[in-house]
């Protein structure tokens, strides 16, 4: 498919969820003649995120979905999938694996026929503990059962891709995600969003001593820009989207309290996680030559952009 077409027919799983959402009327607004249904079972996602979408809406358990039977013979430009277990403290490992797993391999044999093109979040939570920034190439290490339920998600889509070449498979590798529509996420909101709530209620923000923890924190403008950006790819493949450089806790503190206009310490706490991953970064090499990304929000100019939407009334 190309963007060239005006009115694509596109799914997008996970479309009340907060990326997903943000896809969704990103690309209505893209192209305001296409098709767009959006699957979700609310799991974590909330209908006030899809405020103004004009698209159709299935509301369906996707591990339990026959998309045959729900779609018929329709044809499809390109499946978003972006809808997965996404709380990483849900340690009951069947549950998650089964929920995420079986709903794609669900998606796959459905586009399967008709060699639809599937965009789908993968996540550096693959990558498990690292100390440089993380290459495509570099070997899965999940430190949990969501990370693992992803890597056997990219196991088995890169085999369908080397199994048909004319199938079109895209895996994105989403990083620390921030932005508008993620407040209904509660605990696994950002960073980004949990320590900006501390400091307007006039708190000192918390965060793990001492704040040298470093994080690929990326703007949802960014990460869909890139997803979009996948409807042009020639060929499947595996590829990170983020921001392309670490900034640490600390540094989050000081550009929050530049655009709150406040000035908080920070208030240090003991980290109670014993699998924590100190440093995130993506080598964004491979995704700007195969897709043109080119990252427009380093962390100033997304914090700001989302401290405007957040908090309109002091324009």
């Amino acid at each position: 498919m190309s963007s060239s077409n005006p009115s694509p027919n596109c799914v997008v799983t996970g479309g009340a969820g907060f990326i997903g959402s943000n896809l969704t009327l990103a690309l209505q607004e893209k192209f305001p003649q296409a098709k767009l249904t959006v699957i979700d079972d609310f799991r974590s996602g909330d209908f006030k995120n899809l405020a103004g979408y004009r698209g159709d809406f299935v509301a369906q358990n996707l591990a339990a979905l026959d998309w045959r039977e729900q779609f018929g013979d329709e044809k499809f430009d390109a499946i978003f999938h972006l809808a997965s277990i996404t709380d990483t403290t849900l340690h009951d490992q069947f549950v998650q694996v089964h929920d995420n797993v079986e709903s794609f391999r669900r998606i796959l044999n459905f586009a399967r026929p008709t060699k639809t093109r599937i965009i789908y979040a993968s996540s550096a939570s693959t990558y498990g503990p690292a100390s440089e920034a993380s290459v495509e190439s570099n070997g899965a290490a999940p430190a949990n059962i969501y990370a693992f339920s992803k890597t056997i998600m990219d196991n088995i889509a890169m085999r369908e891709a080397a199994a048909s070449r004319e199938w079109i498979i895209i895996g994105l590798r989403y990083f620390n995600v921030y932005g508008p529509r993620e407040a209904h996420k509660g605990v696994p909101a950002s960073m980004v969003y949990h320590l900006s709530r501390q400091m307007k209620a006039g708190q000192r923000p918390r965060i793990f001593k001492h704040g040298d923890q470093k994080r690929d924190f990326v703007y949802v403008k960014d990460i869909v820009e890139g997803s979009i950006l996948a409807l042009e790819a020639g060929e499947s493949g595996i590829y990170n989207l983020g921001c392309g450089q670490a900034r640490s806790f600390n540094d989050l503190v000081d550009v929050l309290n530049k655009c709150l206009g406040t000035n908080f310490e920070p208030d240090y706490i003991d980290n109670p996680h014993a699998h924590y991953q100190n440093f995130t970064e993506a080598d964004l090499s491979k995704v700007r030559s195969a897709l043109g990304y080119a990252p427009q929000f380093p962390l100033e100019d997304g914090v700001r952009d989302y401290m405007k939407w957040l908090y309109p009334e002091e324009k």
